[in-house]
């Protein structure tokens, strides 16, 4: 009786009808998909918004959950404009709201671009260090391809967002970060009314207040380095100052300072950066030394 339900069951298979093709679908085809939800997308517009919030579908920042954040799946994602433009990402305005309520919330939304020719000039120093498991990937992104293009993309938005996820939670000073949804970072709005806070380069602080600004810089670093970080490209231009708070931002080429070979190079190099700038805006240099600046925030990082 038995062999004959087996046969049976096999001869059910034979009849069945075999798929035309198998594998893993062409670069065409996932541009297919894509567009076909990105229309289906497009149908579904809320009456009060731009779009439906994308909060279940992303991945979503730690927990506890901030008390301002509008976290409701039939919150509706509102654009308000413009904050930022640069040469791998443009940064929006946008407010999620939940209709017929009071309750919203202002979001800065990161989005990088693939597209773009100019797109993450200076990777590959910043990649070494990050695990690539599938060798297709690997070649997309070496050649460029469109598909590798869109890749990188996303890996430096989840590099950012990692990060920051990462340094929220040890207490650092940087924006929350909402949610990650492909190469899109929902972030904390860093300022007030709609305005976004000034850059550290926009600002004249007095002396007191330059040396403020610096202990909390440098503070800020030895957190990073301690949990073995470098931010990779700091600068005057990603650092901005809300209230007198310092707040780190811009963190795609965040460095590991133990995997990458040239961890501490990049660590350096930022320390330079900003150390030139305070100096030159009259902190004394004798508090700024680049050198022992990097080699205190090296012992931070264990690796002296």
């Amino acid at each position: 009786m038995r062999w004959q339900v087996k046969k049976a069951r096999q001869q059910r298979r034979r009849d069945e009808v075999a798929p035309d093709r198998r594998g893993r679908l062409t670069e065409e085809a996932r541009d297919r998909l894509a567009e076909m939800r990105e229309d289906a997308q497009a149908a579904d517009v809320p009456p009060e918004g731009d779009r439906w919030s994308t909060w279940g579908d992303a991945d979503q920042g730690p927990k506890p959950h901030p008390s301002w954040l509008v976290t409701d799946l039939s919150a509706v994602d509102r654009e308000l404009g413009v904050v930022k433009t640069g040469k791998e990402a443009d940064v929006f305005l946008l407010e999620r709201a939940m209709p017929g309520t009071d309750r919203s919330c202002l979001l800065a939304a990161k989005r990088y671009r693939s597209n773009d020719h100019r797109l993450f000039h200076r990777d590959a120093g910043y990649l070494e260090g990050r695990r690539i498991r599938r060798s297709r990937e690997m070649r997309a992104m070496t050649n460029r391809s469109a598909f590798g293009r869109n890749l990188i993309a996303e890996r430096w938005a989840v590099a950012e967002f990692a990060a920051l996820t990462r340094l929220w939670q040890l207490g650092a000073p940087v924006p929350y970060p909402v949610q990650r949804d492909g190469t899109e970072l929902l972030l904390e709005f860093v300022g007030t009314d709609g305005a976004a806070a000034p850059r550290l380069a926009q600002l004249r602080p007095d002396p007191d207040e330059l040396l403020d600004l610096w202990r909390q810089l440098v503070d800020a670093l030895g957190l990073m380095a301690s949990a073995g970080l470098a931010h990779g490209d700091l600068s005057a231009f990603n650092l901005m100052v809300h209230d007198g708070r310092l707040v780190v931002i811009d963190l795609p080429q965040v460095v590991d300072l133990a995997a990458n070979p040239r961890g501490p190079e990049f660590l350096e190099r930022d320390v330079r950066n900003v150390a030139g700038w305070f100096t030159g805006r009259g902190l004394p240099p004798e508090l700024a030394e680049p050198r022992e600046v990097t080699e205190a925030l090296l012992d931070e990082a264990g690796l002296r």
